[in-house]
Parts: structure tokens; C-alpha cells; sequence
């Protein structure tokens, strides 16, 4: 029998979702474009930071009254070039009464008019990558233009990640933008991605100028040294810098590599790509437990800072270790660039995962071979961040010291500002920055990667702790969608398929002329074709098994290609354009109301108590149907073409 998946690596234009997978896990016979990036600007050329002359004009921390200048008129830009994306992706399907080439055309001058979308990616380690890889893969144009969701990404302007989905927008930020499957196939002396070996063991190849497991401490010690002798280092350094290594596609890890730099990429600039964020949590010193009153952070290209009352203010993120006070830098005041170093800020928003590391050194060092000398040294460093409550992310100098605003800031008075994993407040997926009045969002697919069950699979929790947050002081005048409870999620399905929650606008109340919250597309993680419900902290796996479950979020993405729901195309574009007809107060078409029938969460409750919870396969098992040449149900003609030729490609090599 053939490896169903090394007859994928033969196919160049084939997955097991044909064809919205085209790309996804194979390996065309040409060059890959993956390239090292070219602006690590740090002024120190590594990972410290660095002490500059500040500019003529002084940073300064605004108000968290609307959007950044640079946000606002990044926004003008992008909106217009969404336009031409936007109107292929209405334009591939009928529906009747709707001809949305004219609609976009018509209605192209006025943004407010045209579908604002959103996708925020959740936390939950690997699992959580590679299943939003899976989405972003599909919901791409440049790997294939006719798919159910194709060219979803290019008609985006918002892209959101915490944790693990953080690391998945990270590492398509820090690579130039670039494809999922480039980031699958890599590059000449690459390690992106390579997922076989654990972060504790480090890169396996010379290319990036990694010898051995001793030297890749030895080197990430170093650059960490080399911050410590002028700020303050946490466990989140070490683990930033490991990450790194795996998601950077430079030499070790691209220490110089800043998040403030995506705004100087061309492709940014130009308004190619959707607004990057990535999203903290506030953690005081030695507090173990996160509320859900927790002060939620966000670092975007421009700016650092948080919507809620208990800061309410933003910082230029470039500058973000700067002597700030009262949101001004003195004259004799320091300015600081490279503090945002692009690894530091993806383990910041990850930095649950610093205890694991903390508690796990000996036992990975064991698994991975990793010299019990090496081992020792990490564990003693580790050890001795941890007893200093250093298992946090040290934002020193604070940069909003003394700003206070509301009067509410419970951190004013602090010089040092501690961050931690933006889920550990249950908001596991970075809705918080796309829900905000001012950014105008209307419709975030949400993709929810949770482990809230036993056997790791999401039951809304995260939806319903964004919900029961906005209803509190801190939530800060935002609204959100109803949520039903876990019981209900599991007891009708709606972790197992995609679900549609805040459907009719006219149920929200509103005042002063404000829009509805956005419609929230829930796109949970489930058993299509494989089974994702991998462990949080597992850091490694083989290298077919990250490509299965990338493939499993595919298909879930694109309801395998429509097998599942062959009006799946006409839905997604009918929840698209949902809250713009709302605001036009236009008829909704006959097709789109089958479809919100269909996909929009009824508002019952079915709260009868779960014993276990263990789902089948939706499609089919990967492994299994390969052996009967039929991965997924409902393969085109052309896919069995593929198939074939591929067959007999393996058979004359």
C-alpha cells in the first residue's frame, strides 16, 4: 500500500479536500518561496534592546478612544484592497436576488457598506497552529482561487491570535507573509516548522548554524544574557527564544526580528496582508490565578496597549520600554527600541506554557537525549526565575506608569508591568481587540482550537467567558452574542460543526447610532479526517502527523469540500454579507435564510449532563479511507485523474 500522504508529496495540486487543499500538504516540483525576512531591525543586531537617541517628535501614550492615526489610515487602505478579493468570493456563488458584482461595485465607495471581516485564531499550543493553519490555508487565494472559502484571508482586514493561533499569525508575519504550505515545506537549511523535533532538542540541521542540542542552549543563554545585563528576564525569554527557532525562518531564530518591524514590510505597508494582533493578559507578581476581569493586552504593528478601563491607553510598540510617564517621556527621559523582539512578544501572549517548561525540563531532557549537564543548568536558571515570580512576561519600564486616565488603573503606580498567556482568563480565542465598537467589525470567524474537554476538544468555553465578560465594568461598553452552556455545545453538536451565534442584529441594544457586535462564526476544532484533539503540551510531532491535522482543519474549513454541505460556499458568503444588508435594511435572500436556519444557534438549551465525550470521525478516518483510495467522501473525477497519474509517477522513479 502507497503512504496516502507521500502520494500527496507526488501530487501538485491535490490534498485529501480536493481541491480547496490544493497546496496544502504537497510539494510542487518547483522552488518554494519561503525566503528569510529581510528587516531585523533591532539597533543592537540581536535580541537586547537598546538605549536610542529619541525622535524629534517623543513617543507617547494616547487614549484608547478610537483607533491610532497609522490604524485608521492602514484601514482606508486595506478596505480598498478588499474590494476586488471580496467580490470574487461573493461572485462564486448564485444566489437568487443577490448579484454581488454590482453590490460590491455599487457600494465600493463606502466602506461602512461592505462586509468588515475578521479571523481570530485560539490558543492551545501546536494543536491550536496547526488546526488555524488548516483555515488560513483554505480561506487562502494564493493556494487555490476556486476553493468553498478561497480568498476569505484576502478579503480580511482583521487576523487575531493568542497563544498557540498566535504563533500561527506570528510566524506568517515574521516570514514575509507567506503561504501555510510554504511554511510546511520550508526551505533549503531550514527548520520552520519542523515540529519532529521538540523545542527542548533544538534544530536538527547545520543550515541555520545549530550543531547540537548543547549549542542551542549555549546560544539562546547568550542572547538572553545579553538582555539581562540592561532589563530584566523572565522564563518567557527562554521560552520566546525556543519558539523562535522553530517559527522564524532565520539564523537562530532571528534574534534581531521585531514585531514593530512588520509595519516597515512592503507588503504591509501597502495594505497586501490583514492587521496583525496578538493578545495578553495583565498578571500581577506573584498572583497565580487570572480573572476574567483581567486586563486584556494587545500588540499590533503600531501600538501596545488595551480598550479596557483599568489602563485605557496605547503605547507605540516600537518604543514600548521607554521611560514613560504619565504617557510622555520626559526630556532627560530614555527612549528604548527592540524591546518588542518578534519571539518575546509570540511567548508573552504563550507564556502559559512557562510552568510546563519550568516542570518538564528533566523529563523532555530525558526524551529528547539532551545532555544531563545542559539540563541542569536550564532547570537551575528556571528554577531561580520562578522563585522570583519571574514566570511572567516583565514589560519594565512600565510604559504606562502613572497613566491614569480613568482613574480605575490598578497599575499606575507600578514601574513594572507583568503579562501572561492571553487565554488564562478563559478567553481563549482573541475576540476581545475584533469586538471593540471603533474597529467596526461585523463578522469574525472564529476558530476554536480549545482543549475544554477531557479528551482535549472545545465546548464553547471561550465563547462564553468573552460573553460574560463584555456584561461586567471591565467589558467597557462592548457587546456580544449570546452563549449556551458546554452541555448544550456537546448535547447539539455545536463543537462538532460550524455555528453561526448573534444572527438577528435587531436582538442587541443599541444607542447612539451604533452598529450591532459581529456576527461570530464558530469554527470548532473536530474529527473530520483525523483525530486533532492532540495535547496542549505536546511539543512535538512527526511530520505526517502535522500535516494530517492541518489537513483535518481543511476540511473542516471547507465542510470537506462541500460533502458535507454542498450549499456550504453560499453559506459562508450569506453570513458574510449578513450584517451589511442589516445595516441597508435590505431583504435577506430565500438561500441565506435556509442558511441561517441552518447554521444560526436557535437559542435552546439542552443542558442534560455529559458523561463522556468522545466523537466519531465527521468524514472519514484519513489512514483508513487511504486504503481504499477514498480519503474523503464525494472525490471529483479529476481527483482520481490525480491519484492515478501520481501512482504511476511513484511507479517509474
Amino acid at each position: 500500500m502507497i503512504d496516502p500522504l507521500i502520494l500527496l508529496l507526488c501530487l501538485s495540486s491535490t490534498a485529501i479536500a480536493a481541491p480547496d487543499a490544493a497546496g496544502l500538504t504537497t510539494i510542487p516540483d518547483f522552488g518554494n518561496s519561503l525566503s528569510i525576512r529581510a528587516l531585523p531591525n533591532s539597533p543592537s543586531g540581536g535580541y537586547a534592546p537598546k538605549v536610542v537617541d529619541c525622535p524629534s517628535t517623543r513617543p507617547k501614550v494616547r487614549l484608547a478612544d478610537g483607533l491610532s492615526d497609522q490604524e485608521e489610515a492602514w484601514v482606508r487602505r486595506r478596505r480598498n484592497n478588499t474590494i476586488d478579493p471580496l467580490k470574487d468570493l461573493l461572485s462564486r456563488v448564485n444566489i437568487s436576488g443577490f448579484n454581488a458584482e454590482n453590490w460590491v461595485e455599487k457600494n465600493k465607495n463606502n466602506a461602512t457598506a461592505l462586509p468588515n471581516i475578521a479571523i481570530a485564531a485560539s490558543g492551545g499550543g501546536y494543536r491550536a497552529l496547526m488546526n488555524g493553519a488548516g483555515f488560513i490555508s483554505a480561506a487562502d487565494s494564493r493556494n487555490n482561487k476556486t476553493g468553498p472559502i478561497s480568498g476569505l484571508l484576502q478579503s480580511s482586514t482583521y487576523l487575531a491570535g493568542l497563544s498557540g493561533g498566535g504563533w500561527l499569525v506570528g510566524s506568517i508575519f515574521a516570514n514575509n507573509f507567506t503561504t501555510v504550505p510554504d511554511l510546511q515545506r520550508g526551505g533549503s537549511g531550514s527548520d520552520i516548522w519542523a515540529f519532529d523535533r521538540s523545542i527542548f532538542k533544538g534544530p536538527e540541521k547545520s543550515g541555520l548554524g545549530i550543531l547540537n542540542t548543547a549549542e542551542y542552549w549555549n546560544q539562546i543563554k547568550d542572547s538572553i544574557d545579553d538582555k539581562d545585563s540592561g532589563w530584566n528576564t523572565t522564563i518567557t525569554d527562554w521560552w520566546g527564544r525556543a519558539l523562535s527557532y522553530q517559527l522564524v525562518n532565520a539564523s537562530e531564530g532571528g534574534p534581531a526580528y521585531t514585531f514593530s518591524s512588520i509595519a516597515d514590510t512592503s507588503n504591509f505597508k501597502d495594505a497586501d496582508t490583514p492587521f496583525p494582533i496578538l493578545v495578553a493578559d495583565g498578571r500581577a507578581p506573584g498572583q497565580r490565578i487570572v480573572s476574567l476581569n483581567a486586563t486584556v493586552y494587545e500588540f499590533n504593528p503600531f501600538e501596545f496597549g488595551t480598550w479596557d478601563p483599568t489602563t485605557y491607553g496605547f503605547a507605540p510598540v516600537e518604543y514600548i520600554a521607554s521611560n514613560f510617564t504619565n504617557g510622555t517621556i520626559t526630556k532627560g527621559g530614555e527612549c528604548v527600541r527592540g524591546f518588542d523582539q518578534f519571539g518575546f512578544v509570540m511567548g508573552t501572549s504563550s507564556s502559559l506554557f512557562n510552568q510546563f517548561l519550568l516542570n518538564n525540563i528533566t523529563k523532555m531532557g530525558e526524551e529528547n537525549d539532551i545532555p544531563s549537564i545542559v539540563v541542569k543548568a536550564i532547570q537551575g536558571l528556571l528554577v531561580a526565575l520562578d522563585t522570583n515570580d519571574e514566570d511572567i512576561a516583565d514589560y519594565s519600564p512600565n510604559p504606562f506608569y502613572k497613566w491614569n486616565p480613568t482613574g480605575k488603573s490598578y497599575n499606575a503606580k507600578e514601574t513594572q508591568l507583568t503579562l501572561v498567556d492571553g487565554g488564562e482568563d478563559l478567553q481563549n480565542i482573541p475576540l476581545h481587540p475584533l469586538i471593540q465598537p471603533v474597529r467596526g467589525v461585523d463578522i469574525v470567524f472564529a476558530i476554536d482550537s480549545s482543549a475544554d474537554t477531557e479528551t482535549n476538544w472545545p465546548n464553547g468555553t471561550a465563547l462564553r467567558a468573552t460573553y460574560d465578560r463584555v456584561d461586567s465594568s471591565i467589558g467597557n461598553g462592548t457587546e456580544f452574542p449570546a452563549i449556551p452552556s458546554a452541555e448544550t455545545f456537546i448535547n447539539e453538536k455545536l463543537n462538532q460543526r460550524p455555528t453561526l451565534f448573534g444572527c438577528d442584529a435587531n436582538n442587541f441594544t443599541l444607542s447612539d447610532g451604533r452598529s450591532p457586535p459581529p456576527l461570530i462564526f464558530y469554527i470548532p476544532n473536530a474529527p473530520y479526517t483525523f483525530l486533532s484533539n492532540v495535547s496542549t503540551f505536546d511539543l512535538s510531532y512527526t511530520i505526517p502527523e502535522r500535516d494530517s491535522i492541518i489537513l483535518n482543519a481543511l476540511n473542516g474549513a471547507t465542510q470537506g469540500n462541500g460533502t458535507i454541505d454542498e450549499e456550504w460556499p453560499t453559506c459562508v458568503v450569506c453570513a458574510i454579507m449578513s450584517r451589511s444588508w442589516w445595516k441597508a435594511n435590505e431583504t435577506v435572500p430565500k438561500e441565506c435564510t435556509t442558511c441561517f436556519d441552518r447554521y444560526c444557534w436557535d437559542g435552546k438549551s439542552n443542558n442534560t449532563a455529559v458523561k463522556n465525550y468522545d466523537p466519531g470521525f465527521i468524514i472519514a478516518n484519513e489512514t483508513a479511507a487511504a486504503e481504499d483510495n477514498a480519503a474523503v467522501a464525494g472525490f471529483r473525477s479529476s481527483w482520481y485523474m490525480s491519484v492515478f497519474v501520481g501512482v504511476t509517477l511513484l511507479l517509474v522513479m
